[in-house]
């Protein structure tokens, strides 16, 4: 599972010209899922992001986490995180899981995201073709993939 995490101090997800989800303070959560991620995958990630201390303190610092400042979290499906660029110039996807694999772990995702933070998520809608409009505080940009925690 990769996700992209970036602190926005606004974002929001459209879909055929309908806003979908909106958020202030927080982060947008782009999740990628691959066919052997787990509920053990979801379980880590999240706990992670919850934590992360991407939020500046008094003195500028990044040293709050997305629960100490009582932000929003908008998650959007991107099954394009998984993209492999070795050959050729067209990007493979074969990484990326499928929909009936993918569906039921974004959604369990969606849901424990949600319980750790306390509140709910914002979220696109699976596969869909959608907009992300997003103004990217710092700008600050992280990167975590649970195939890679050590």
């Amino acid at each position: 599972m990769r996700a992209v995490i970036q602190r926005v101090s606004e974002a929001k997800v459209t879909i055929g010209g309908e806003v979908r989800g909106a958020i202030g303070t927080g982060i947008v959560v782009l999740v990628g899922i691959e066919e052997a991620d787990t509920d053990e995958d979801i379980e880590w990630l999240t706990g992670k992001i919850v934590r992360l201390r991407i939020f500046n303190d008094e003195n500028g610092l990044m040293n709050h986490s997305i629960q100490d400042v009582s932000g929003d979290a908008l998650v959007i499906s991107q099954f394009t995180l998984h993209a492999s660029t070795k050959k050729g110039n067209r990007p493979s996807y074969t990484r990326a899981a499928k929909p009936d694999t993918a569906i039921p772990l974004y959604e369990r995702f969606v849901h424990k995201l949600s319980e750790k933070l306390g509140r709910d998520v914002k979220v696109g809608e699976f596969g869909a073709d959608m907009t992300v409009t997003l103004t990217n505080d710092g700008p600050v940009t992280i990167t975590i993939d649970t195939k890679m925690k050590e």
